[in-house]
């Protein structure tokens, strides 16, 4: 399968690539229209193109140049609609469960033993205390991304009294809110923390039992959009898929979320071009950047991926990676960037920043706000966020294989089925999700969060 005209590799039935033209050394590798990497010795026609003939081209920090290009995702009247929960003030919501979000990882057994008892649902973490600057910022951002988020009809803050993230900091950081939504624990104010926690717990169900699903246009709907476990056909059937999907949302007045910075390096030009303005632009300049600082800060370079599991699955660098990972933002216009704990308020596509790290990728997008997470997979994962998790398979075997991991199949792309037809079936189901139907994370009971670290633990 040759991808673009320009290619000088195709894609066989392993996921990996072998040359349509003989590939001097030195030369570019070209998939996806753009270059890969390097040959590092001549390649002959048919050979095997991978790691071991096979280098990155990146390198560290660049200068960009906006130059704007308009894909002609415009506005259009849609009747889909999907059945959510509008809260009293005015956000929507696509579950109404309640929550336990614990402020440091001292009470995360706590936090465990009120939910066994009253169906709550807990995500534990191991931070909120010994953190110092950036990192106990961003833990108190994600935790009340997590308090504010509208999936949640109820929440618990659960602290223990003397961490760092204590619930007089995160109240301070949260700002305003429902009294009758939210409540607060200290453990260390109680005789019987478990006891009052069920108390409080069941007051947060009986105010979450008052919302109803209603009907809700589709332009209402938040999406966040993930890979992992990639493989050499994620930029061919399952990433183009959401990609497709993401553009048919905006264009209904939906919003999408992108993340996994690391994986944009190399194609970050693709998303600069469409940035609506200057100022985005600027914006996406600094988040590619500044990522790449992150990594030098920290003495490593900038292309240590793609992991083994890609690598066996065909991808060789992070270019090839990269260009296949933002085809998930389809070719809508960028029209907002987000930092660690903003949460999402435009309508369109928006960067958010981040590392592909699974857990914490799939965190930092709930905490944005989003309803559900698309999450394209050529390996295979189990992994979950506190919101709906759909797992996108980039072939065949691997649907067949875990159906117990999978919930939508990309594949028929691969035998030739229409973009527009299984977009069609494929917003039906995202649509069904939304409306209540549970995801296969939702049915194993995978929800997981993770917290970004970048500093020192005391």
């Amino acid at each position: 399968m040759r991808i673009h005209p320009n290619d000088n590799v195709e894609v066989r039935e392993n996921g990996h690539k072998y040359a349509l033209y003989p590939i001097k050394k030195g030369e570019n590798v070209i998939k996806y229209g753009s270059p890969i990497g390097h040959a590092t010795e001549d390649i002959s026609v048919g050979d095997h193109v991978h790691t071991h003939n096979t280098k990155t081209n990146l390198s560290g920090n660049l200068e960009y140049t906006y130059n704007y290009k308009d894909y002609g995702i415009t506005h259009t009247e849609s009747d889909k609609f999907f059945y959510g929960y509008v809260r009293e003030n005015g956000d929507v919501g696509i579950r109404n469960d309640v929550w336990i979000v614990n402020t440091v990882g001292c009470v995360n057994k706590t936090a465990e033993i009120l939910a066994a008892k009253t169906g709550a649902k807990h995500f534990p973490h191991p931070y909120g205390c010994s953190q110092l600057g950036d990192d106990q910022d961003i833990t108190r951002k994600i935790l009340c991304g997590m308090i504010r988020h509208p999936n949640a009809g109820g929440v618990l803050v659960l602290g223990l009294g003397c961490e760092n993230s204590n619930i007089t900091e995160i109240k301070r950081v949260l700002g305003e809110y429902n009294e009758k939504r939210v409540k607060f624990l200290n453990c260390q104010d109680f005789e019987d923390e478990i006891a009052e926690g069920v108390s409080l717990i069941n007051e947060l169900k009986a105010y979450a039992d008052t919302f109803k699903r209603e009907k809700i246009g589709i332009d209402k709907l938040r999406v966040g959009l993930k890979c992992g476990g990639s493989d050499g056909y994620s930029g061919i059937s399952a990433n183009p898929l959401v990609g497709s999907l993401c553009d048919r949302l905006v264009s209904f007045g939906g919003s999408c979320v992108l993340t996994e910075v690391p994986e944009m390096f190399g194609a970050e030009h693709l998303l600069m071009e469409r940035c609506v303005n200057y100022e985005v632009f600027d914006k996406t300049v600094a988040l590619i950047n500044n990522f790449k600082d992150y990594f030098t800060r920290h003495e490593q370079v900038i292309y240590e991926n793609p992991s083994p599991g890609n690598k066996a699955g065909g991808i060789t660098t992070l270019e090839e990676k990269s260009l296949g990972c933002v085809q998930k933002g389809g070719l809508s216009p960028v029209v907002d960037v987000l930092d660690y704990g903003e949460v999402l308020t435009k309508n369109g596509l928006s960067l958010l920043n981040g590392p592909g790290n699974d857990i914490v990728a799939v965190t930092n997008l709930m905490a944005a706000g989003v309803h559900i997470i698309l999450f394209t997979t050529g390996r295979g994962t189990p992994l979950g966020a506190p919101v709906p998790t759909v797992k996108i398979s980039t072939n065949r075997a691997l649907y067949e294989k875990k159906k117990n991991w999978i919930d939508f199949d990309a594949s028929p792309i691969l035998d030739g089925e229409e973009m527009n037809v299984i977009t069609d079936r494929f917003l039906d189901y995202v649509c069904d999700v939304a409306s209540g139907k549970e995801t296969k994370n939702e049915i194993n009971g995978y929800s997981e969060i993770a917290i970004f670290k970048d500093g020192v633990t005391l």
